[in-house]
């Protein structure tokens, strides 16, 4: 089969196109023959050295894809030969054939193309089990998702508003913050024009929000506590500039706040099942119903990974960029 792999860690012209033999499932995986792969931050810090995969895992990059099943392991029942399907994977997603735990795995939404379905897993496990699980996100509450136009932020916004939660965002430009409203968002903050700790206030009256939904990291730590309402919690999922801080303690003391994350990939397939269940029951039926949808910037042929990569870093894409396979 047809991979991508990482010849070293550095700029994406590492990213190579290679042969390697097709994988053979263990009894409680499945063998899938990818159609589509979606390309993720974390793959950009892969490739770089910063994100290595977990023990065990494929050292080829590609965190979500969509395709058939062609081949089941002893173990698993629920699912059929030439049965479409997205997942979750740990790694393997940049090529023609993947092994997927049975227990990341989901129909494809009706109605969905492939291409569709490659950009729902990542997205929907990461923001359904932060906003939701470790968030405690409720209807009728305050969010505040920085890079709204992302993958994570376009999907955060949809799901949020379908859950009955008001939504600020920021975003890079005047034709970001545009689209972030059209999304559904209540307020779109380009933030090289205006401080977003401000306009925060200044929209909700002072209070600040509920719960904040980080990528950036360090830059904006400080600046995060001082968005955030008494009884705020603020959910970071990646570090973009960095993982070093100062914390104000006092700040978190006196508005009684909550500081928690979360890494995915190397949770259990335990955990990824729970995750798996909770989206088919209540974000899935949205998704039939086309309320949320992806948003798919550009696809790119396999070959064309490191040209992915270049504009995923770029960040001129609006929501999602695919690889298409076959």
């Amino acid at each position: 089969m047809r991979v991508v792999e990482i010849k070293q860690p550095g700029d994406a012209t590492v990213l190579k196109l290679a042969q390697r033999s097709i994988p053979v499932p263990s009894a409680d995986q499945i063998l899938i023959k990818v159609a589509a792969a979606g390309v993720n931050r974390p793959d950009i810090m892969q490739r770089q050295g910063l994100y290595p995969a977990p023990a065990g895992a494929s050292d080829i990059p590609g965190l979500e894809v969509a395709g058939t099943i062609i081949e089941l392991g002893a173990n698993v029942g629920q699912f059929s030969l030439g049965d479409s399907v997205c997942a979750l994977v740990t790694g393997g997603g940049y090529a023609e054939y993947c092994l997927v735990s049975a227990t990341s795995i989901l129909p494809i939404p009706t109605g969905y193309s492939f291409i569709e379905a490659a950009s729902i897993p990542e997205t929907f496990f990461t923001v359904w089990h932060n906003l939701f699980d470790h968030g405690k996100l409720k209807v009728g509450e305050s969010l505040l998702v920085h890079g709204g136009t992302s993958g994570i932020g376009t999907s955060a916004i949809q799901l949020a508003k379908a859950f009955g939660v008001c939504v600020i965002t920021t975003a890079g430009t005047p034709l970001k913050c545009d689209f972030c409203e059209q999304l559904g968002a209540d307020l779109a903050i380009n933030y090289h024009e205006q401080d977003f700790v401000a306009a925060v206030k200044d929209f909700t009256n002072q209070q600040g929000v509920n719960i904040i939904l980080d990528m950036v990291g360090a830059a904006y730590f400080p600046r995060n506590l001082k968005c955030l309402a008494p009884e705020g919690r603020l959910v970071q999922i990646a570090i973009m500039t960095g993982a070093k801080t100062e914390l104000d303690l006092w700040s978190v003391m006196a508005k009684r706040l909550t500081i928690t994350g979360s890494t995915l990939r190397s949770r259990t397939d335990e955990v990824k099942a729970q995750i798996a269940q909770k989206l088919l029951t209540y974000v899935w039926p949205y998704l039939e119903s086309r309320t949320i949808k992806p948003i798919i910037h550009s696809t790119f042929k396999l070959s064309d990974a490191a040209k992915a990569h270049q504009l995923m870093e770029s960040s001129q894409h609006i929501g999602k960029i695919i690889l298409e396979i076959t």
